[in-house]
Order: C-alpha cells, then structure tokens, then sequence
C-alpha cells in the first residue's frame, strides 16, 4: 500500500470541498482550484477528512495512488495558505522592479524584459534583486518561476542570472585555473 496515498487529507475550517463526476473542487480564502481525478481513483469525504483508495495493486493504480492523494492534499494547502517561490536576481546592473501589473527586469541585454502577472499569480518586488511570487496553484507558480529564471539562467563562472532563493550554483574556474604553462 502507498504510503502517501493512504494517509488522510484534513480539511481545515473555511475551505469547501466538493467531488462530482470525477471533478474534485476546492474553495478557500485564496481562491477556488478545480482538478479532474483519474477515473480510477476513489475519493472518500466524511466529516472533515478526504481518503483516496485505489481499486486494485496494479503498477498505473499504485502510482496514481499518491499522486492523487498529494494533488488533492496541495489544492487544500492552496487555498488555505497558497504557495510562493523566490528568485535572486545577480550580476552587476542586474535589477528587477514592479511597474504595475509588469515584472520589468534589466539583465544585461539590449533591452527590457517584460512579465506580467496573471489572475492566478502575483508578483512582488523586495529591493532591486528579490523577486516572490505567489499564487494558490502550487504547478502554475512553479511554472512562471521558471519562466522567469529562464530569462536569464545563472552561468556557472561568476553567477550572473537569476536564481532561486535556496539554489546552489556550482562554480567552475575560469582559464586561468588550469595551473600554468607547459
């Protein structure tokens, strides 16, 4: 038996969950999410919990076991708290800034690069070189946090770019590292 999968789901008080027809949506302060379940799966709801079970111990069965029990349980976890990623922006004359509803960021090329947020996602801007976004869906601000890092990736020789706030860049030397003439 999977132990994600069969570990129970608490519903905190204020969010509303609702299964129909192999739709499973969930309401809170943060908004509402909405997800189709495998037509396999089983969602059970009594009092303030939700318990996935899978009909048989076949391998397809086995493995969307937990992950539709993990996917119900950070819908839950969205709405009530959200979730939030955080970027560092490095490099001399790297800097991001908030105009509006747009990330503007200079990172080094001949012009600005813009991203907006959207309905699901907003940005927030902390000095010149911190960018947080947050958002309820926990894949939709993974996602836009590596759009963004992909604008300017960090390179391994003096870390310029932008990174995640608990990333490690591994360095390499440069030619001159290589330890002399022969």
């Amino acid at each position: 038996m999977s132990r994600i999968g069969r570990k129970p789901i608490n519903i905190p008080a204020g969010v509303e969950v609702n299964f129909k027809d192999g739709i499973i949506t969930v309401k809170g302060k943060n908004g509402t999410l909405t997800r189709t379940i495998h037509p396999n799966m089983e969602v059970v709801m009594e009092d303030n919990t939700i318990t996935v079970n899978r009909p048989n111990d076949e391998k397809e069965n086995k493995s969307l076991h937990g992950l539709t029990r993990t996917l119900i349980a950070n819908m839950v976890e969205g709405v009530t708290n959200g979730f939030t990623k955080e970027l560092e922006v490095n490099g001399v004359g790297y800097r991001v800034q908030k105009q509006g509803k747009n990330l503007v960021m200079n990172l080094g090329f001949s012009h600005q690069v813009t991203m907006s947020d959207t309905n699901d996602i907003t940005i927030e801007v902390q000095g010149t070189n911190k960018i947080i976004i947050h958002g309820a869906d926990k894949q939709k601000v993974g996602q836009f946090a590596a759009e963004v890092r992909s604008k300017r990736p960090p390179e391994p020789y003096k870390g310029k770019g932008i990174k995640y706030a608990d990333e490690h860049i591994r360095r390499k030397e440069g030619k001159a590292g290589k330890g002399g003439k022969k």
